[in-house]
Protein backbone atom coordinates (compact mmCIF):
# COMPACT_ATOMS: atom_id res chain seq x y z
CA UNK A 1 0.00 0.00 0.00
CA UNK A 2 1.32 3.34 -0.87
CA UNK A 3 1.22 5.69 1.87
CA UNK A 4 1.07 9.94 0.74
CA UNK A 5 1.71 12.77 3.25
CA UNK A 6 1.34 16.49 1.83
CA UNK A 7 2.06 14.79 -2.30
CA UNK A 8 5.29 13.18 -0.71
CA UNK A 9 5.54 9.13 -0.53
CA UNK A 10 6.19 7.43 2.62
CA UNK A 11 7.27 3.72 2.90
CA UNK A 12 4.92 1.34 4.50
CA UNK A 13 6.12 -1.13 7.01
CA UNK A 14 6.28 -3.90 4.58
CA UNK A 15 8.56 -1.96 2.42
CA UNK A 16 10.92 -0.72 5.47
CA UNK A 17 11.18 -4.30 6.59
CA UNK A 18 11.72 -5.77 3.37
CA UNK A 19 14.50 -2.41 2.79
CA UNK A 20 15.90 -3.19 5.98
CA UNK A 21 16.47 -7.19 5.20
CA UNK A 22 17.86 -6.22 2.34
CA UNK A 23 20.48 -4.21 3.83
CA UNK A 24 21.66 -6.47 6.22
CA UNK A 25 22.56 -9.32 3.33
CA UNK A 26 24.41 -6.32 1.56
CA UNK A 27 26.67 -4.99 4.56
CA UNK A 28 27.15 -8.86 5.28
CA UNK A 29 28.36 -9.09 1.70
CA UNK A 30 30.69 -6.41 2.04
CA UNK A 31 32.23 -7.44 5.34
CA UNK A 32 32.94 -10.76 3.61
CA UNK A 33 34.29 -9.17 0.55
CA UNK A 34 36.22 -6.83 2.16
CA UNK A 35 37.56 -9.24 4.86
CA UNK A 36 38.08 -12.27 3.24
CA UNK A 37 37.73 -11.68 -0.71
CA UNK A 38 35.22 -12.84 -3.50
CA UNK A 39 36.46 -16.56 -2.86
CA UNK A 40 34.72 -17.07 0.19
CA UNK A 41 31.52 -15.48 -0.81
CA UNK A 42 28.48 -17.80 -1.21
CA UNK A 43 25.00 -17.71 -0.35
CA UNK A 44 25.44 -19.54 2.94
CA UNK A 45 28.06 -17.66 3.82
CA UNK A 46 26.19 -14.36 3.50
CA UNK A 47 23.29 -15.60 5.05
CA UNK A 48 25.39 -16.93 8.14
CA UNK A 49 27.03 -13.24 8.29
CA UNK A 50 23.88 -11.48 8.40
CA UNK A 51 22.89 -13.97 10.75
CA UNK A 52 19.73 -15.45 8.47
CA UNK A 53 19.09 -18.72 6.54
CA UNK A 54 20.25 -18.61 2.94
CA UNK A 55 16.15 -19.65 2.17
CA UNK A 56 15.28 -16.32 3.07
CA UNK A 57 18.15 -14.43 1.04
CA UNK A 58 16.51 -15.79 -2.03
CA UNK A 59 13.44 -14.09 -1.09
CA UNK A 60 15.14 -10.77 -1.48
CA UNK A 61 17.93 -11.23 -3.83
CA UNK A 62 18.24 -13.47 -7.57
CA UNK A 63 21.78 -14.83 -6.40
CA UNK A 64 25.15 -13.89 -5.38
CA UNK A 65 26.21 -11.79 -8.55
CA UNK A 66 23.12 -9.44 -8.07
CA UNK A 67 24.19 -8.77 -4.05
CA UNK A 68 27.89 -8.30 -5.20
CA UNK A 69 27.13 -5.33 -7.73
CA UNK A 70 24.47 -4.02 -5.74
CA UNK A 71 27.91 -3.34 -3.56
CA UNK A 72 29.08 -1.60 -6.30
CA UNK A 73 28.12 1.95 -5.47
CA UNK A 74 28.58 1.44 -1.61
CA UNK A 75 31.92 0.60 -2.34
CA UNK A 76 32.16 3.55 -4.39
CA UNK A 77 30.96 6.06 -2.04
CA UNK A 78 33.72 4.78 0.62
CA UNK A 79 36.45 5.03 -2.09
CA UNK A 80 35.67 8.81 -2.66
CA UNK A 81 35.84 9.63 0.91
CA UNK A 82 39.30 8.34 1.51
CA UNK A 83 40.18 10.37 -1.58
CA UNK A 84 38.81 13.43 -0.40
CA UNK A 85 40.06 13.15 3.13
CA UNK A 86 43.70 12.29 1.52
CA UNK A 87 43.76 15.17 -0.95
CA UNK A 88 41.58 17.73 0.86
CA UNK A 89 44.15 20.06 1.72
CA UNK A 90 46.14 20.22 -1.70
CA UNK A 91 46.51 22.99 -3.99
CA UNK A 92 43.66 22.68 -6.77
CA UNK A 93 44.56 21.68 -10.45
CA UNK A 94 47.14 19.07 -11.54
CA UNK A 95 48.70 18.60 -8.46
CA UNK A 96 45.10 17.48 -7.19
CA UNK A 97 44.52 15.43 -10.02
CA UNK A 98 47.42 14.01 -9.47
CA UNK A 99 46.92 12.59 -5.51
CA UNK A 100 43.19 12.23 -6.47
CA UNK A 101 44.44 9.27 -8.97
CA UNK A 102 46.74 7.58 -6.56
CA UNK A 103 44.56 7.94 -3.75
CA UNK A 104 42.02 6.30 -5.98
CA UNK A 105 44.76 3.42 -6.51
CA UNK A 106 45.89 3.11 -3.36
CA UNK A 107 41.95 2.39 -2.28
CA UNK A 108 42.25 -0.87 -4.66
CA UNK A 109 44.95 -1.91 -3.15
CA UNK A 110 43.95 -1.96 0.81
CA UNK A 111 40.94 -4.05 -1.00
CA UNK A 112 41.91 -5.80 -3.68
CA UNK A 113 38.60 -7.74 -3.76
CA UNK A 114 36.83 -4.85 -4.48
CA UNK A 115 39.59 -3.92 -7.39
CA UNK A 116 38.53 -7.72 -8.59
CA UNK A 117 34.40 -7.10 -8.28
CA UNK A 118 34.86 -3.41 -10.28
CA UNK A 119 37.92 -4.77 -12.48
CA UNK A 120 38.10 -8.70 -12.81
CA UNK A 121 34.62 -10.16 -12.43
CA UNK A 122 32.64 -10.59 -15.43
CA UNK A 123 29.32 -9.16 -15.60
CA UNK A 124 26.97 -10.84 -17.40
CA UNK A 125 24.78 -8.83 -20.15
CA UNK A 126 21.78 -6.75 -19.09
CA UNK A 127 20.51 -3.29 -19.07
CA UNK A 128 20.86 -2.97 -15.24
CA UNK A 129 24.42 -3.93 -15.49
CA UNK A 130 25.22 -1.84 -18.36
CA UNK A 131 24.49 1.02 -15.78
CA UNK A 132 27.18 -0.80 -13.19
CA UNK A 133 29.65 -1.32 -16.19
CA UNK A 134 29.07 2.56 -16.66
CA UNK A 135 29.21 3.69 -12.74
CA UNK A 136 33.13 1.98 -12.83
CA UNK A 137 34.51 3.56 -15.81
CA UNK A 138 33.35 7.08 -15.28
CA UNK A 139 34.93 7.03 -11.55
CA UNK A 140 37.83 8.10 -11.47
CA UNK A 141 36.67 11.18 -14.29
CA UNK A 142 34.02 11.67 -11.90
CA UNK A 143 36.50 11.84 -8.47
CA UNK A 144 38.81 14.24 -10.58
CA UNK A 145 35.75 16.33 -12.39
CA UNK A 146 35.89 19.76 -10.43
CA UNK A 147 39.52 19.66 -10.60
CA UNK A 148 39.39 18.77 -14.41
CA UNK A 149 36.81 21.97 -14.75
CA UNK A 150 39.51 23.87 -13.19
CA UNK A 151 42.07 23.06 -15.27
CA UNK A 152 40.08 23.98 -17.75
CA UNK A 153 38.68 27.27 -17.06
CA UNK A 154 42.42 28.13 -16.07
CA UNK A 155 43.15 27.09 -19.53
CA UNK A 156 45.79 24.48 -18.20
CA UNK A 157 44.53 22.09 -20.43
CA UNK A 158 41.65 21.94 -23.54
CA UNK A 159 38.46 19.73 -23.44
CA UNK A 160 40.23 17.42 -25.63
CA UNK A 161 43.26 17.02 -23.54
CA UNK A 162 40.91 16.49 -20.72
CA UNK A 163 39.11 13.61 -22.28
CA UNK A 164 42.81 11.87 -23.81
CA UNK A 165 43.84 11.87 -20.13
CA UNK A 166 41.15 10.52 -18.65
CA UNK A 167 41.10 7.85 -21.05
CA UNK A 168 45.03 6.92 -20.30
CA UNK A 169 44.52 7.73 -16.57
CA UNK A 170 41.83 5.38 -16.31
CA UNK A 171 44.10 1.97 -18.48
CA UNK A 172 46.96 3.31 -16.91
CA UNK A 173 45.94 3.06 -13.36
CA UNK A 174 43.92 -0.22 -13.91
CA UNK A 175 46.85 -2.06 -15.63
CA UNK A 176 48.95 -0.75 -12.83
CA UNK A 177 46.89 -2.50 -10.43
CA UNK A 178 46.31 -5.79 -12.23
CA UNK A 179 50.20 -6.42 -12.38
CA UNK A 180 50.61 -5.72 -8.61
CA UNK A 181 47.56 -7.16 -7.19
CA UNK A 182 47.43 -10.34 -9.39
CA UNK A 183 50.97 -11.05 -10.50
CA UNK A 184 52.61 -9.09 -7.45
CA UNK A 185 54.85 -6.89 -10.11
CA UNK A 186 56.45 -4.71 -8.83
CA UNK A 187 56.96 -7.27 -5.75
CA UNK A 188 57.97 -4.52 -3.40
CA UNK A 189 54.79 -2.01 -2.27
CA UNK A 190 57.81 1.24 -2.66
CA UNK A 191 58.41 0.23 -6.31
CA UNK A 192 54.38 -0.07 -7.29
CA UNK A 193 54.17 3.51 -5.47
CA UNK A 194 56.82 5.22 -7.05
CA UNK A 195 56.10 3.70 -10.55
CA UNK A 196 52.13 4.09 -10.15
CA UNK A 197 53.05 8.08 -9.43
CA UNK A 198 55.48 8.58 -12.35
CA UNK A 199 53.40 7.57 -14.56
CA UNK A 200 50.54 9.47 -13.74
CA UNK A 201 52.66 12.75 -13.45
CA UNK A 202 54.06 11.83 -17.72
CA UNK A 203 50.26 11.79 -18.58
CA UNK A 204 49.51 14.41 -17.13
CA UNK A 205 52.10 16.62 -18.86
CA UNK A 206 51.39 14.74 -22.17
Amino acid sequence: MFIFYNDVYVMNRKEIQEQRMKDYFIQATKEILKGEGIQALSVRSIAEKAGYSFATLYNYFKDVKELIFLCVKDFQQECQEYVEDKTKDLQRGEKKIIATAISYAEYFVQYPSVFEIFFIEKLPNSTENAKISELISSFLEKLCQEEFQYCIDKKSFTDEEIREIVKELNCLITGILLLYLNRNYPSDYGDFAKNLKSQIEKTMKK
